[in-house]
Formats: structure tokens, sequence, C-alpha cells
């Protein structure tokens, strides 16, 4: 259970983050939101693994690093944290955070770019977080944290700049009613697709690695 509240408690810090820095750090919002992954990583990672995105424990269950049991809470609790953080962050900004793709970005692109960076974010994930040659390292939410600087001003103008189910999921339950939602599938499907590859690549880099 410890692990379960670790996700929920570290999904709900990134998410607020998220939500208050869209509105108030202006340019700087992907600084702001790479920083806050990065110290929930470091905050939760030595208990749970550190995830906040149902794309990356897919990634690290297909990677041999997560139980199949751990699979569903680690999500549910995810996406719980994610949901209660937008409905936290509509009170203290009287918005709803709910990622979109820009209004010139065709379906395909948003997508596309969901996918890829979030294939960017579990790569690097299970690099420096699951492999025993770096095992131990204090870089790892560093990386972790950047990827998604990186990931938040190549591609958050195209997609919305969710590149994790919870990111784009969770706020869509809290604005259920009060906005449109249609679009968020894109923010399952493109990262969990991207998680999926990840760890195919991971296992074509690491051949003889055991889980």
């Amino acid at each position: 259970m410890h692990r379960y509240l670790t996700e929920l408690v570290g999904t709900f810090l990134f998410v607020f983050s998220i939500a208050l820095a869209v509105v108030h750090a202006g340019p700087f919002a992907p600084l702001a939101i790479g920083a806050a992954l990065m110290v929930v990583v470091y905050m939760g990672g030595h208990i749970s693994g550190g995830h906040y995105n149902p794309a990356v424990t897919l990634a690290v269950y297909l990677r041999g690093k997560l139980a199949a049991g751990d699979v569903a809470p680690y999500m549910i609790a995810q996406l719980l944290g994610a949901a209660l953080a937008s409905l936290a962050a509509m009170v203290v900004t009287d918005s709803a955070l709910l990622a979109a793709p820009a209004a010139d970005a065709s379906t395909t692109a948003a997508l596309l770019v969901e996918t890829i960076f979030t294939f960017a974010l579990c790569i690097v994930v299970l690099n420096v977080a699951t492999d025993d040659a770096v095992s131990g390292n204090s870089f790892y939410g560093l990386a972790i944290g950047f990827t998604i600087v990186v990931a938040a001003f190549a591609g958050g103008a195209v997609s919305g700049g969710a590149f994790n189910p919870a990111v784009g999921l969770g706020p869509a339950i809290a604005a259920m009613g009060s906005k449109s939602i249609g679009h968020v599938w894109i923010y399952a499907v493109g990262p969990l697709l991207g998680g999926a590859l990840a760890s195919v690549v991971y296992g074509l880099q690491h051949p003889d690695a055991e889980a």
C-alpha cells in the first residue's frame, strides 16, 4: 500500500504543479514542469520506483521490473492523484487543466508527438533507473525530469504536452461535463504505445539483460 500511496501523492504533486505552471509560469512552464517531475522522482523513486505515469508503469512492467499485480493499482493511483490535483488546481486558478492539441495540429501529428516523446521518457527511465549497470546512481531524477523539459519545449505546442495518460485523462475526469474531452484518447493511446515501444527497444539495447 505504501507504494500505491507514493504513486498517488507524487502524481498529485506533479499534476498540481503542471496546472499552476501553465497558468503562472509563462514561457518557463516547461522548466517548472520538468523540475516538478525531477523532485517527485527523487521523493518516491526508492519506494515505488517513482513512475507517476501509466506509460512508465507499462514500460517497467514489460521490462520485468514490476509485478503484474501492481500494474492496475499503480495506474489507478496515478489517475486518482491526477484527478484530485486537477480539482485542487481549479480552486486555485479558477480554470481547468486540460491538455489539447494545437488548433492547427492534425490528430496524426499530435499522436506522433505524444508517442515519440513518451518513448523518449520511458527509454530514459529504463536505462537510468532499472539497469544494473547504473544501479544506485544519483542522476536518474535529473535525467528523467529534463527529458520532460525537452519534450514540453519541443512538442508541447503541437500535442498539448501530456506525455502521460494520467496528465491527459485525470484532468479530463475532473473537467467532465464542463469541457469537451473527445480528444483525450490521444493521451492514452500515444503514451502507452510509446511506453511499450521503449520496452522493446530497451530489450534490443540489452539483449542479455535479466529482469
